[in-house]
């Protein structure tokens, strides 16, 4: 799980949850530990705002399994799905959202942070979503 400060839109915490399904190859999340996120988070104030998973051998890119899933925990479409592909030797990122279905791309944009910006542990990514073609010109 990704989160961030209530009134920003920059991602700049992760917290890795236990795998309710105990495979290799299904990653399903634990309820138990995401209510326990979700209380501390509101504490400091601060939500969840994505869900982080990788595709070790397809493309970053959500799956039927994916999108089905999504409309169980996630059919308002409130959370980014965060993909990180690892089938090609660079690792590849992607962000989208889905809602009843249908998939819609976002922009992601990852920054080191100055030191001083957080705790200095590791990259921060903004989310947007992406600019969707307009009508075709006359």
């Amino acid at each position: 799980m990704v989160s961030a400060g209530l009134h920003t839109s920059v991602v700049d915490e992760f917290h890795p949850l236990p795998n309710a399904a105990e495979s290799a190859t299904r990653f399903v999340i634990d309820p138990a530990s995401m209510l326990d996120l979700e209380h501390t988070l509101e504490a400091s104030r601060r939500v969840i705002v994505g869900v982080v998973h990788s595709h070790p051998a397809t493309s970053p890119y959500p799956s039927p399994t994916d999108i089905a899933d999504s409309t169980t925990y996630d059919p308002d479409g409130t959370y980014v799905q965060l993909l990180v592909s690892l089938h090609q030797p660079e690792p590849s990122l992607r962000a989208f959202r889905v809602v009843n279905g249908a998939v819609t791309e976002l922009r992601l944009v990852v920054v080191d942070p100055a030191p001083t910006a957080h705790d200095g542990s590791g990259a921060m990514a903004k989310v947007a979503r992406m600019p969707q073609p307009g009508p075709p010109a006359d």
